[in-house]
């Protein structure tokens, strides 16, 4: 608007006023010998909070680093306890010197399928651990219900086992001065349900207030999948709901309690197509893209797991920003670090400026003290069982390596053991056959200059299952050989999962359809032609027994009997046979 004339005067006269306002001080200041200080300008308010999330995921009570390919990043030795507490801690004076806020959270399987120094104590010191870690939430994975969902309540409130100081190998509570308190940090399951009441086994979000009334809510996610994978007594009474349908439906409730950034703690991942990429996301595939897909779009990011695999991606949200999608390896080897960039307008995350980063836990820093002084504990505690020699076999390792039709050196042991376990004979029934799930072989059986240990057999099977002897008719063997192939371990041979056997011997043919893989007539159990009709026993782990790793077929089995663990077996076996010499793979061939 052009100015009156009036108006035309009157910057000039304030000009003037100022002059003179400033040359009055200048005099006066000149006078009293002090100096001239202008106001500075005010400073603009921050339009982002920027908070600091640190995520790990499937550390499975690795208190120690890992061994062998499990134990590194691209060839960077990684991992271990002592060296995850101190890069824990750094991060969070990086952050805290930036004046951001930290919050340190985990996607399932801390515990489970652990080795024997954690899980002789059933996994009590890895909760230990991740509290002295700072860890504030964790969604609960499947091997968290390894030991039934009864001992997960436990990990969570604490409280000591009464195992008879020791009996089976294991010892809850081994310092009577220091009883176990349980987990400090909040276990999540939101689509984890007691059947009877419909109320969730934990908590299914938690919401965290930072600074400035700032609010982060995490839904924690269990597999959908689990009571496929994991032992059917262990989660009785339980149902496992949708991750997707579940993690939308809390949407609207954390909305109402003032949350606008949510992350989900996911225990479901996906492959990478390069796994060495582990702060990229070529090509990544599996359930995870799937489930991002059809997750609300107020959901500001995903930390993910299960699958063990490394990766950082961005990945599309129909309608909304790309979503922050994550997973940090295994093993306690790598560390998410996100920078949660909150618009202080909205509360919201402000998706193009959040960022992530999976760092190496690297073994060249200070090991944490604490932390090393109670590896240090539970290592006294455990090298009577884990150093005790039950035998000695004649080449330096028994490899779990397949070859062209699945069958592995390390399978035919656990089988024979199985096989020959006294403990699953009933009512004058022997078993005739074995059948050993793949996955439940955790590692090459080691050996110290040929000596072998109870350890070192622990470490090959972890789980502590029992063993089971049932009925079967050649008929339903027949089944249970196909869904090897087919259902969830099939079509396509990156899915096959072929059972180590005892006993048994067959042939299957990979060019053959799902359904009829398994050549007709070349099953032969004992030496002697399969007859439909015929009822055999035979024996397996209860993990398999209740139909897990897709083989429904065990279910169908009569007469079942429990037997002994089977960790137990796989070392009686080792010391009835010392030395042990590994035989040959050819009990499962392929042809047409």
């Amino acid at each position: 608007m052009a100015l009156t004339g009036r108006d035309k005067t009157w910057p000039r006269k304030r000009w003037a006023l100022g002059l003179v306002a400033a040359g009055t001080a200048a005099v006066l200041g000149l006078a009293t010998g002090g100096t001239v200080t202008q106001a500075a300008p005010a400073k603009p308010k921050p339009t982002h909070t920027q908070i600091q999330l640190l995520a790990i995921n499937d550390f499975h009570g690795n208190l120690e680093p890992a061994t062998g390919s499990s134990g590194n990043i691209n060839g960077t030795p990684a991992g271990g306890a002592a060296y995850l507490a101190t890069h824990l801690k750094q991060m969070r004076a990086a952050a805290e010197a930036k004046g951001q806020d930290s919050v340190t959270v985990a996607a399932g399987d801390l515990i489970g399928a652990s080795p024997l120094l954690s899980a002789a104590f059933h996994d009590e010191p890895t909760i230990e651990a991740l509290n002295g870690m700072g860890l504030e939430a964790a969604s609960v994975g499947n091997h968290e219900f390894d030991e039934g969902w009864h001992e997960l309540l436990r990990m969570q409130t604490g409280g000591c086992l009464p195992d008879g100081d020791g009996q089976n190998n294991q010892n809850s509570c081994p310092d009577a001065k220091h009883p176990f308190t349980g987990a400090k940090f909040k276990y999540l399951s939101a689509n984890v349900f007691f059947e009877n009441t419909q109320k969730t086994l934990f908590a299914p979000y938690t919401i965290k207030s930072f600074k400035d009334g700032r609010k982060v809510g995490f839904i924690g996610m269990t597999l959908e999948n689990t009571p496929n994978i994991v032992t059917k007594s262990g989660v009785e009474g339980l149902t496992f709901k949708d991750e997707v349908e579940t993690a939308n439906a809390l949407v609207p409730v954390l909305k109402k309690k003032g949350v606008e950034s949510i992350v989900v703690l996911l225990h479901e991942g996906g492959f990478p197509a390069d796994p060495r990429a582990y702060n990229s996301c070529p090509g990544i595939s599996g359930p995870i893209v799937d489930i991002n897909a059809g997750l609300d779009p107020e959901i500001d990011a995903i930390i993910s797991g299960h699958t063990h695999q490394a990766y950082n991606c961005s990945l599309p949200v129909p309608g909304a920003q790309p979503r922050l999608v994550t997973s940090a390896s295994s093993f306690g080897r790598l560390v998410t670090e996100v920078r949660l960039s909150i618009d202080n307008a909205t509360g919201d995350v402000d998706r193009l400026n959040t960022l992530a980063n999976n760092q190496i836990v690297t073994q060249d820093v200070p090991q944490d003290r604490k932390t090393s002084e109670l590896i240090a504990k539970y290592k006294t505690l455990v090298d009577p069982i884990a150093n005790k020699v039950i035998g000695h076999i004649t080449t330096p390792s028994v490899v779990r390596t397949n070859d062209d039709s699945l069958e592995s050196p390390l399978g035919n042991l656990i089988a024979d053991a199985q096989l020959a376990d006294p403990t699953v004979v009933t009512d004058g029934k022997t078993p005739v056959v074995a059948f050993m799930n793949p996955g439940g072989i955790r590692a090459d059986l080691a050996s110290t200059g040929g000596q072998v240990t109870f350890g070192q057999a622990f470490t090959v099977q972890p789980f502590n299952n029992f063993l089971v002897s049932m009925d079967m008719t050649g008929t339903q063997i027949k089944a249970l050989l196909e869904q090897q192939f087919s259902g969830v371990n099939g079509p396509e041979p990156a899915k096959f999962k072929v059972l180590q056997v005892a006993g048994i011997t067959y042939t299957w043919n990979p060019a053959a359809a799902a359904g009829s893989k398994v050549v007709a007539g070349s099953i032969r159990i004992a030496g002697q032609p399969l007859v439909d009709a015929t009822s055999y026993r035979i024996v397996t782990n209860n993990f398999l027994s209740d139909g897990g790793d897709g083989f429904p077929a065990f279910t169908t089995a009569t007469s079942k009997f429990f037997g002994g663990l089977d960790i137990d077996a796989f070392a009686n076996y080792l010391t009835a046979h010392d030395p042990y010499t590994p035989v040959a793979t050819d009990r499962i061939s392929i042809g047409s």
